[in-house]
């Protein structure tokens, strides 16, 4: 199925499972920062289960929850900043070094017209370093964003200002990144290589996603 890239002023991407093949480096993550801070193997896979059910929400969100509902613990500023500096350093390594998608440097040439955003579930600074150091940030001239501002709230101010300019195409591996492109009026694409969706099929055909594999695959599909 084609899709009509060239008539996209504006064209989001989310991060890891989409530009990066990084969604197995955060879930050990997830279970290494658990482990790390004395949690038994229960208490860290009940974390990484929350957060593959909540592909594309903030860290802040899932440490919240952990505190609350898995350690029992009162939520303090103290306690989400230990579990957000241990996950950094976690998680750092295992960034630099995960593989970049195929094609995204020919796309960012098949589609000039538009400018490109990151919108990640990640931190927004990590995000921001990680894409410097990799000689990435230069193909976003949208913008690289993130947590602790939530994926609906970016869309709709980066929209009021006039960065996101529709039509806009929001390209994304979560349920989360599906829901909140339609809210803000965004077309969606659903890449299915790197997700951690077990029932994307299903849930790509319920609500009548177009999915393509990869960006490379995007690539192959542009209608000049």
């Amino acid at each position: 199925m084609k899709i009509e890239l060239k008539k996209y002023q504006t064209i989001v991407f989310d991060c890891d499972g989409v530009v990066l093949d990084s969604n197995v480096v955060k879930t050990e993550a997830y279970f290494r920062t658990a482990k790390n801070l004395g949690a038994s193997d229960a208490q860290a896979q009940a974390l990484v289960d929350y957060h593959v059910k909540l592909g594309g929400i903030s860290r802040y969100h899932k440490f919240d929850w952990y505190l609350r509902e898995v350690l029992n613990q009162p939520v303090t500023e103290l306690a989400v900043q230990t579990l957000l500096n241990t996950f950094g350093r976690e998680l750092e390594e295992g960034l630099m070094n995960c593989p970049i998608a195929e094609g995204l440097q020919a796309l960012r040439e098949a589609t000039s017209q538009a400018n490109w955003m990151i919108l990640s579930g990640g931190d927004q600074e990590e995000i921001r370093t990680l894409f410097a150091k990799r000689q990435l940030a230069y193909l976003f001239d949208g913008g690289l964003f993130g947590s602790p501002d939530n994926k609906d709230t970016v869309l709709a101010r980066e929209k009021a200002s006039g960065n996101l300019r529709l039509p806009a195409l929001f390209i994304g591996d979560s349920k989360y990144d599906f829901e909140a492109a339609t809210r803000a009026d965004l077309d969606f694409l659903f890449l299915s290589d790197w997700t951690e969706v077990a029932d994307w099929q299903a849930y790509c055909q319920q609500h009548h996603i177009l999915v393509k594999r990869n960006l490379a695959q995007i690539n192959d599909s542009i209608r000049v």
